[in-house]
């Protein structure tokens, strides 16, 4: 699998929403490593929007310094979350990026011409629209703009693109965004502009090749990334033969605010250019703080650093994933993240484990039964299918099917109380039910997969030593929203 997130802009620090996609993009990656299965896995930053040169104009520094004072907080999101990306590409910064970018503007050159144009710009969105006010809710008024740039033939494209979605070639996820995508090809596609004045760009981004008064558009500069970022030779593990042109898997993660470009304008890029598509698309909601999306502009940033260092990875890891919904928005607040914590964290992992390495210590010296007993619940599949199907929140309640059934199985066959045979027996049996936790749990929560894995393991349990302390009244300390 070839595995990427979107990459956003730069105009200020990560918030929660970026650490979901990257979260659900490490738990697939996790996940098909554990199978055998190569992968690769990249994100990064959109460098050379003009969102990011007014951010620097606005705070009176250089764009530069901004951008890569930005970029770094979201590559350092890999050790507070605890990410397993191969790959991080930074557009302005890329060695192969500006020469990626140029190669597909020259194999589209047929489909491209220049226009005047008039229209509404969203600086928020880095894209026109017929009227306002913003649609995804950016609340700064729309630009008119006036000017003559590059246009690309879209409208070319629009029954290859019809097929391709109905036809499942692109797959996309849930089936909800595949019909929005359908309807809106289907209703007809107008050509777009895909350059920018240098002047309006304050002559950040990349030069349209061969007319320096443009800079090419920031999305179509955006989404060349996921081929780009793949030169032969990258350090990284690159290589663009072997995971865009033979990898049957290509897969993109995506919020659904930018779904028209991954769906519709990307597709048709590599159409024009003669170049492999992306096999798959899954789009994700948004997270909300009180109904209102989050975003690194808005009221209501929810700072994934500043939380993780309150309340722990595996906290705000396992929210992200037992409770946001596959379809549908999902509000956050400190006390429900802290709520999930303390019952399935604290209460169900911790204290299951503990039990078990307790009884094992105090009936068996220690020492763990030969005979490791039969699983109690079989999930391995459950958790396959449900990511299959992209839908981390069941594949989570797969895993905790194993917590459940094991504390259960305690309850029910209470081995404090029997002979020590069938002592002997059940504990094995729920050694053997904590070591399967450890090994499924491990996608979702590597650090407590660890953990786990660590306690039980061997031959010989050591005393029990707490996974998790309960965080209940921990939501009063501070407040983590901006």
């Amino acid at each position: 699998m070839y595995l990427t997130t979107t990459i956003p802009y730069v105009n200020a620090r990560p918030h929660l929403g970026h650490a979901l996609e990257l979260v659900q993009a490490d738990v697939l990656a996790r996940h098909h490593r554990r199978r055998g299965e190569p992968v690769r896995f990249q994100t990064g930053t959109d460098d050379n929007s003009l969102k990011n040169v007014l951010a620097a104009e606005a705070e009176g520094v250089p764009v530069r310094e901004l951008v890569d004072r930005n970029a770094a907080a979201f590559e350092g999101l890999r050790g507070p979350l605890a990410l397993s990306f191969d790959a991080f590409i930074r557009t302005s910064t890329h060695p192969g990026h500006r020469a990626g970018v140029e190669r597909i503007w020259r194999a589209v050159g047929h489909d491209l011409y220049r226009r005047h144009y008039e229209g509404l710009y969203c600086v928020g969105c880095e894209q026109f629209y017929p009227e306002g006010p913003c649609p995804d809710g950016h609340r700064e008024p729309l630009q008119a703009v006036s000017e003559e740039n590059w246009f690309f033939r879209l409208s070319r494209y629009q029954d290859a693109l019809g097929e391709l979605v109905r036809s499942g070639r692109l797959r996309i996820e849930p089936a909800a965004r595949r019909n929005e995508v359908l309807a809106f090809v289907e209703a007809g596609l107008a050509d777009i502009s895909v350059s920018r004045s240098a002047a309006r760009a304050r002559g950040w981004g990349i030069p349209v090749p061969g007319d320096p008064g443009q800079v090419v558009y920031v999305w179509w500069d955006a989404l060349a990334n996921y081929v780009t970022a793949l030169a032969d030779g990258e350090p990284a593990g690159g290589g663009y033969e072997r995971w865009w042109v033979r990898e049957p898997r290509r897969t993109h993660l995506m919020g659904k605010g930018v779904i028209r470009f991954h769906a519709v304008y990307w597709p048709a890029m590599l159409l024009s250019a003669g170049l492999p598509l992306p096999t798959e698309l899954f789009v994700h909601d948004y997270l909300t703080v009180d109904g209102r999306k989050i975003s690194k502009s808005a009221d209501g940033a929810v700072d994934p650093v500043a939380l993780v260092a309150a309340y722990g990875t595996d906290a705000v890891r396992w929210w992200l994933l037992r409770e946001v919904p596959r379809v549908g928005d999902a509000d956050f607040t400190e006390a429900r993240l802290a709520a999930r914590h303390d019952e399935d964290l604290a209460n169900g992992l911790g204290n299951l484990v503990s039990r078990v390495v307790t009884m094992v210590s105090r009936f068996l010296d220690g020492r763990v039964p030969e005979e490791p007993g039969e699983p109690l619940a079989e999930v391995s599949g459950a958790v396959h299918e449900a990511l299959e199907d992209f839908d981390f929140r069941r594949a989570a309640g797969a895993v905790w099917t194993i917590v459940e059934e094991a504390n259960r199985y305690a309850e029910r066959e209470r081995p404090w109380r029997q002979p020590a045979a069938a002592r002997e027996r059940s504990l094995g049996t729920l050694v053997r039910a904590c070591r399967d936790l450890a090994a499924e749990l491990e996608p979702f929560l590597p650090g407590a997969a660890a953990r786990v894995a660590a306690a039980v393991g061997g031959d010989r349990l050591g005393p029990p030593e707490p996974l998790y302390r309960r965080l209940s009244g921990a939501t009063g300390r501070r407040s983590l929203t901006v």
